[in-house]
């Protein structure tokens, strides 16, 4: 059998998470499904490996996908997580970070404040932020 075979954790939330992405940062959802999950099927493992597990023979990785650099700064860097299993052709799809903007934005329709999306639950520390990384890039 050639390639890897793609799989998930929590194929339900895994899928929440996906389509959120694809709705909130299209960019980051082109790139993962167009270029990032060919080269898993290949067996070119991406991103950063962040752990290794020698007995259960599994290499795990987080891949960091493109994204605005203000979203970033608010709500951390755009990574999936994923598992390799070499001895069983497999990469196990864990999750898409940051789970909880996009858990929240798959719930219920998220609004954006100067093209950032904010937190319902935290739209007052998101603006804050916003702005206040707005002032600091607009002073370099």
């Amino acid at each position: 059998m050639k390639g890897f075979i793609l799989d998930y954790i929590n194929e339900n939330e895994y899928k929440k998470l996906e389509r959120a992405l694809k709705k909130y940062n299209m960019l980051a959802f082109k790139k993962l499904n167009f270029e990032y999950y060919p080269s898993l099927r290949s067996g070119k493992f991406l991103g950063e490996l962040v752990a290794s597990d020698k007995t259960k023979h599994t290499e795990t990785y987080e891949l960091k996908l493109p994204s605005d650099t203000l979203f970033q700064q608010v709500h951390g860097e755009v990574k999936i997580r994923y598992i390799v299993y070499k001895d069983q052709n497999t990469v196990m799809l864990e999750t898409i970070m940051p789970t909880d903007i996009l858990l929240e934005g798959h719930v219920a329709e998220l609004t954006t404040y100067k093209g950032v999306m904010i937190s319902k639950q935290n739209a007052e520390k998101d603006k804050f932020m916003i702005n206040l990384f707005s002032a600091l890039d607009n002073n370099k």
